[in-house]
């Protein structure tokens, strides 16, 4: 993992996302919409919106991901590697689960580009690294498995929440992926260029491990 600013809000973003969710949320718990729609309105099933189960709030987020695709490179927060177009399946990421904070469901910066591995993994758990206050040196990679591991400024106060994230980032496929990138780096089948955009985690760890090839910086 390396640190992920939080992208500008898009333009769209208030009318085709938090408005509609928060009109949706309205309905859900009986009041009176602040925005009309087409169509019947919604049953309530709750008396306060805490209480709104986590699948019942409608998915407008998903308007806002090819924002986010472009606003973050394509790259997932958690894995920082880039999410191919026809495989890479990316899918938004609730930092804060819907669960835990309903008034962060619709919101923006609540968002992480994420793949849908990761994402399924995370699910409802909380206690992780948020790549957004993640700092440089954080993480590292070793070179014999591919493993995500503590790096040398992880703060010693953080170690629940870095463990939880290095297991979140671990699975076999990620593994994998990373050792694929480094092979194709050091066998000259990428260069360093592509490398920092697809993998930057990975291209920093080659760099902080003394083993770029001759001309890279």
């Amino acid at each position: 993992m390396i640190p992920v600013r939080i992208a500008p809000e898009p333009p769209a973003f208030d009318r085709e996302v938090r408005q509609r969710g928060l009109a949706a949320i309205d309905e859900l718990v009986g009041r009176i919409p602040r925005q009309t729609r087409r169509g019947r309105r919604r049953n309530p099933i709750a008396q306060h919106e805490q209480d709104i189960p986590t699948d019942r709030f409608p998915p407008f987020w998903r308007a806002a991901l090819d924002a986010m695709l472009v606003a973050y490179e394509r790259r997932c927060a958690f894995l920082a590697l880039y999410l191919e177009h026809a495989t890479g399946n990316p899918t938004v990421d609730h930092m804060i689960p819907k669960s835990r904070r309903w008034d962060h469901v619709y919101e923006w910066p609540n968002y992480r580009l994420c793949a849908a591995t990761i994402n399924a993994r995370k699910s409802d758990l909380t206690g992780m690294v948020d790549p957004v206050e993640c700092q440089p040196g954080w993480f590292a990679m070793e070179l014999v498995g591919y493993q995500v591991i503590p790096g040398p400024t992880a703060p010693p106060d953080l170690q629940a929440e870095i463990r939880a994230t290095m297991d979140l980032v671990n699975a076999p496929d990620c593994l994998r992926a990373r050792e694929e990138y480094v092979r194709s780096y050091l066998n000259r089948h990428i260069d360093m260029d592509y490398l920092k955009r697809r993998a930057p985690f990975v291209a920093h760890e080659l760099r902080r491990h003394g083993m770029l090839l001759d001309g890279d910086l």
